[in-house]
């Protein structure tokens, strides 16, 4: 079991081991996309790379990141994340839309 934080809504969520974050993210009214990605995302697919989320706290507590990731990401920082991607076995913090 494992707590979600998402520090710029000051919301913490409880999200089973193998939680899709998300999943939980929209579940509990967090809003992670910003304007275009509302308008183009795919889903929760890892295609359009719009759920962007950076991890401040339990990285250890993540799902490896997906070979999608890898490609998305490889100019970027490894705290980011695709949400759709990443799957949350323990207690973590996240800054949306960074």
């Amino acid at each position: 079991m494992g707590n979600i934080r998402f520090i710029k809504e000051n919301k913490e969520v409880i999200a089973a081991n193998g939680a899709n974050l998300r999943l939980k993210a929209l579940e509990n009214g967090i809003d992670i996309y910003k304007f275009w990605g509302k308008v183009t995302n795919c889903g929760g697919y890892g295609q359009c790379a719009t759920c962007i989320v950076e991890v401040t706290e339990g990285m250890d507590n993540l799902s490896p990141r997906t070979d999608v990731e890898k490609r998305k990401f490889k100019n970027s920082p490894d705290t980011y994340r695709l949400a759709c991607q990443t799957l949350v076995n323990g207690p973590v913090s996240v800054i949306t839309k960074p």
